[in-house]
Order: structure tokens, then sequence, then C-alpha cells
């Protein structure tokens, strides 16, 4: 069978410009509004020198972790998910202290999620709906977002966040050191190739059952160049060719049952092994590992450390989800809401965090007393 001919070829075959397809496109869509582009943005809130910096050393930094450089634990800690820009620099603030106290031993990254993966229907995070009733004021929410990672960044932390659209890491991955790809998309071919080309190491979650499969097969794609169809800095639709990113890393996050516990390390890496990956894995101490149960990131906390206490270098992060203050609440329209509290998924609370940080760090004193020459 021969290939179509390309349309351009033919002109005067095209439909005319006054054809009615109202009957058959977009049917479905209520409405369509302008959106901002990248570069205007980015000429509103410019990165300084010193965030262009940050963000590249601590790049750079979390390579040398993966590529076994460097012996420090990457820690990614934060709230489940933003929705307050004074709170978030609140917290932000107390954290930089711990990172500067921990530093030896730990590389903390602040999570700076703006987008919320929904099982149904609820808020989708800072970004959709900054103002939490539904008004999905996406422009203002890309320049809130962009304004508190220039905030945060101009304490001297590092933020990390989960890619969830596809069109959003145009608006803000240049300040970005690391990235996540959640569990319901490390499926996803497109997931794939966004990671593929973002700048910043990224850790792929294993699948919402459990499986880890997913995840190293997501690392294999993303190790390779793609070309793929996107949108670029000044708004216009083109096709992407990417070389490829190094710097990609499972975690488990639990699935039917926790999967944080050496057995489940071990296998974890023996198929990693298999597929020609190295052998190495972030565990997120929340969502399925702690059983929705938020108190219990601490113990499980404990365990991993315990782990790492017992000399594997296979580990080489941890996230946690913490906010101001611990617990969750729901957002109810008319009602003000908690200060601290999160508005997704519960939280420890920050008091809570620093006990949990200042034992991960002596896990890895502890690690490198029984690997002294790897000490980074």
């Amino acid at each position: 069978m021969n290939p179509p001919t390309p349309l351009h070829v033919h002109p005067a075959t095209a439909a005319p410009s006054t054809h009615d397809h109202t009957r058959t496109d977009d049917v479905r869509i209520r409405a369509v509004r302008p959106l901002i582009t990248p570069a205007l943005l980015q000429e509103w809130l410019p990165a300084p020198a010193s965030a262009e910096r940050l963000v590249e050393h601590s790049r750079a930094a979390i390579s040398r972790v993966l590529h076994g450089a460097d012996d420090r634990l990457v820690v990614v800690v934060g709230p489940c998910s933003i929705h307050d820009h004074e709170q978030a620099l609140d917290y932000a603030g107390k954290l930089k202290a711990q990172a500067d106290a921990l530093a030896g031993e730990l590389l903390i990254v602040m999570r700076v999620y703006f987008e919320k993966p929904r099982t149904t229907v609820g808020w989708k995070g800072y970004i959709n709906d900054p103002h939490l009733d539904g008004s999905f004021a996406i422009n203002e929410g890309l320049e809130r977002a962009r304004a508190l990672l220039l905030d945060i960044l101009a304490l001297g932390l590092p933020v990390g966040t989960e890619f969830l659209d596809l069109l959003s890491p145009q608006f803000i991955s240049d300040l970005v050191s690391w990235g996540a790809i959640g569990a319901r998309t490390t499926e996803s071919q497109s997931h794939r190739q966004l990671a593929s080309g973002l700048s910043c190491p990224v850790g792929f979650k294993n699948g919402t059952d459990g499986g880890v499969k997913v995840a190293a097969d997501a690392i294999l794609a993303a190790q390779s160049g793609h070309a793929f169809m996107g949108m670029t800095k000044m708004g216009q639709a083109a096709i992407f060719e990417t070389r490829g990113n190094a710097d990609c890393h499972v975690i488990l996050r639990g699935g039917k049952a926790p999967n944080y516990d050496a057995a489940s390390v071990d296998a974890t890496c023996a198929l990693l092994k298999a597929a020609g990956l190295r052998e190495q894995l972030m565990i997120d101490v929340s969502h399925a590992n702690n059983s929705k149960q938020h108190a219990r990131q601490i113990p499980v906390a404990a365990e991993v450390a315990a782990q790492v206490a017992a000399g594997d270098r296979r580990i080489m992060g941890v996230m946690i989800e913490s906010h101001l203050e611990e617990g969750r609440q729901d957002i109810v329209p008319g009602q003000p809401l908690k200060r601290g509290v999160s508005v997704t998924d519960a939280c420890i609370s920050f008091e809570q965090t620093v006990p949990v940080l200042q034992g991960l760090a002596a896990a890895v004193e502890l690690r490198r007393q029984r690997n002294p020459h790897t000490a980074g």
C-alpha cells in the first residue's frame, strides 16, 4: 500500500477555510483561553545568576551521588503539595537550616509539588487552580509557581518537583534540581520521552501495583534519545529531539504491599542489574510504604536508616512528606484553612521531621565507618 501523499503538496484539495467543522471538531470543549508563553514568564521572572549556580551545582551533586562519586543521601522532603506561598517559604526557611547543619551527610532538596495527580477528580494543584476554588487561573498559577521557586532558591535551597503535565516544565524546569515521574505516569511513553530531555536528574516511581519493572523500563527509555512533539519557550509547536538522560533512578513507593524492606531492595537491585542498570534506588517512606498512615513515615524512615547504617550503599535517597503542621485538611468553600496543614495527603510536622533527618544523617555516618574508602 502506498503512503498517503503529503497534504502540503496539493493545497487545492484542502477543505475550504469556511468549512464548518463544529459537528466533528472540539464538540466537548467548553472554552479555549490564551496561555502565557514560557519565554514571557521567564522575562517577567528571570533567574538571577545565584539561582542558576545553585541549580547547576545541585544537579551535578545529585548526579555524583547517582554515579557513586558522592556517598551522601539525597533527601527530597517537603509538603505533599504546595497551596500557599508564604507557608511554603516559611517551611523552606526551616528546612534550609537543617540542610546546612546536615550537609556533610545529606543532600537535602525541598519537595515543591505544584501538580497533583488525581485517582478520579479533585484539586489538581497550585498551577492548575491557585485560588483553590475551581477558577482555574492557570496563567496566574504558573506565575505564582515560578515566583515561589525563585524565592526558595534565593534562600540557597534546591527544589524538586513532579513533572505531571507535559507543557508546564517549559515554564519552571530551569529552576528544578531534581524531578519525579509519578506511579501513574511512569509507564507513559510521553513522560519517558520528557524525562529523556529534562536537564535534571529524574526518579521514576514503581507502578501503583508495586511493579518495579515499569520503572526500570522507564529508565532504559529515558536514557535513549527520542523525537516528539512539544511546545517551545516561545509557545510554538515544534519537534524536539533529545539526547537521553543518564541521571535517572527508581523510587520505591510501595504498591499492594510496602517495598522499603531489605528483601524488596535486593529484589529491585537484582532486576536493575539484569536490565544493565545501576543498582541504586530512592525510597519514598510515604504513599503505600506507610499504608497511608502519615505518622508511619517516622518508623519506616528509621528502618530505611537502619539499612543504610548497616552499610547498604544502593539506597541513594529518601522521600518524605512533611509540612509545617501534622495531618491534612479538606478544602471547604467558605471555610478558612488551617495554617501549615496539607490540603492533599497527610504529612508529618516539621518538628517531627527534624529527628528523622538527623537519624538519616547518623546512618550515613555509620555507613561511612563501615565503608571508609567510599566516603564522598
